[in-house]
């Protein structure tokens, strides 16, 4: 699971932290589950925000899955409830209550973080981030949270990874691309799982069952070739009714996208999409591995940190097809369009 963020300013934490704790307590099970977040701003406020968001993430994950909670962002559920339910067990409302409280304690850190930047600076945790310059630093890559298999299923979080790719001044970054590319090859080396999803930090998961939904599709297919990637629809709240500036994208959704149904299915349209790796390897369809396990069983996460600091330096795509034949496609501000007509090029629907 990927989430993208670029600045701390015009992307609050906050919003990120939602978005990820939702990924984070999606019903599958978490020794399968990776959530890697690339942070274009490299932030220390953004990574304080996650590595807070991963503490709340051991209560609100149990919480979740033990009372089937439905949207699974604090931010929306509390939206939705800002009392507690007094038809429900007492249990519930004790732990409803506690977890209320933890959101809002979450909530005023991050928010006391933004306001005093030197905050960061008194541990070896944020000692990289001392004196680094937005757009002129090295590789940042930290396990935030590892899921070791030791905590039972129903309480168990999914592994949380930083990622801020290597930048310089005088080397292209390829905006968004480049770092789902980045994102891409440094999974690769840890966790290495069959398929993706992509979500904007913006864009959380409304419903927990999301990534077995995807997995009928991805895994039910009799040919592999009818499902390379699997687009999910975008839905909008606290927005205008009739929708007259077509930000919610209703006609896309409802019209364009069954029209071309029968003509290799939808369009990638760049959030909440989940995509076959080989795919994004370059691979056409019924592509074959000569021989060996393409996809590991877990691993120590520790033991692939250099080589994932390695895949997200800037010379690393130097003389390779990566934006141009394997991977998110440069040369767009829109590169969902540009890869999704790749991909579909390529075979693949």
């Amino acid at each position: 699971m990927f989430v993208t963020t670029a600045d701390p300013e015009l992307e609050p934490p906050i919003i990120t932290v939602n978005t990820v704790l939702s990924l984070l307590a999606v019903d599958y099970p978490a020794n399968k589950l990776a959530c890697y977040v690339s942070d274009d701003g490299a932030s220390p406020l953004t990574f304080f925000s996650l590595v807070e968001a991963s503490k709340f993430a051991q209560i609100w994950v149990p919480f979740c899955k033990k009372f089937d909670v439905a949207v699974r962002a604090p931010f929306r559920y509390f939206h939705a409830n800002p009392a507690c339910p007094h038809d429900r067990s007492l249990e519930f409302q004790h732990e409803w209550n506690k977890i209320k409280d933890d959101y809002l304690k979450l909530c005023a850190k991050i928010e006391d973080a933004s306001k005093e930047s030197m905050a960061f600076g008194l541990t070896a945790q944020f000692s990289v981030f001392s004196k680094i310059k937005r757009r002129d630093h090295s590789s940042i890559v930290k396990v935030i949270w590892e899921n070791k298999g030791t905590i039972p299923e129903e309480d168990a979080v999914p592994h949380l990874i930083y990622v801020s790719r290597e930048k310089r001044p005088k080397i292209h970054h390829h905006h968004k691309a480049g770092a789902m590319n980045v994102l891409t090859r440094a999974s690769g080396v840890m966790t290495n799982a069959p398929f993706m999803l992509n979500v904007d930090c913006d864009c959380f998961a409304n419903d927990p069952k999301v990534v077995l939904h995807a997995m009928c599709f991805l895994l039910g297919a009799e040919d592999e070739k009818d499902a390379g990637f699997v687009q999910f629809p975008q839905s909008f709240y606290s927005s205008l009714e009739d929708d007259p500036y077509g930000n919610q994208f209703k006609i896309t959704m409802r019209t364009m996208m069954r029209g071309i149904a029968a003509i290799q299915g939808s369009l990638y349209m760049g959030t909440g999409c989940f995509h076959r790796r080989k795919v994004m390897y370059g691979s056409p369809p019924n592509c074959r591995t000569s021989s060996g396990s393409l996809y590991p069983e877990m691993t120590i996460l520790a033991n692939s940190l250099e080589a994932a600091h390695e895949v997200a330096n800037c010379a690393y795509e130097f003389g390779t097809a990566w934006g141009q034949n394997v991977g998110w496609i440069y040369g767009s501000t829109t590169e969902d369009v540009l890869t999704g007509l790749t991909i579909h090029n390529m075979g693949w629907k």
